[in-house]
């Protein structure tokens, strides 16, 4: 029952998960967070632990990988020479990471881009 004495029927999945997203961005306290939106604290932390395990279970079968120095392939790349990292998808998608990345910036591509 929420504060308008209406009970509330099953979440969708994707209802869950924004949920939790919109929890992750808000820097609020669970409390705080589950109080505005008239949501069991359990609940969310329910939400939050099938995210997670979710967020481990699909990270795909294992791909062998190709380390090469780029600059064998392009030499007036500085890729390998000033501590860059290059990483390219069969798709053809590029990541690259400069010495003095932000961490927590990477980090969140990362998440968005296993969530894709």
């Amino acid at each position: 029952m929420n504060e308008l004495g209406v009970v509330r029927g099953r979440r969708s999945r994707a209802e869950a998960e924004a949920l939790v997203a919109e929890f992750e961005a808000s820097g609020l306290k669970r409390e705080a967070f589950c109080q505005q939106r008239g949501l069991a604290v359990g609940t969310l932390d329910k939400y939050r632990r099938r995210a997670q395990a979710g967020r481990r279970s699909s990270g795909g079968p294992m791909l062998p990988v190709e380390v090469v120095w780029s600059t064998a392939q392009n030499p007036t790349s500085d890729a390998g020479r000033d501590g860059v990292l290059v990483v390219e998808l069969r798709s053809g998608r590029r990541i690259e990471v400069r010495r003095g990345f932000d961490a927590g910036t990477l980090d969140r591509l990362l998440t968005v881009l296993d969530r894709s």
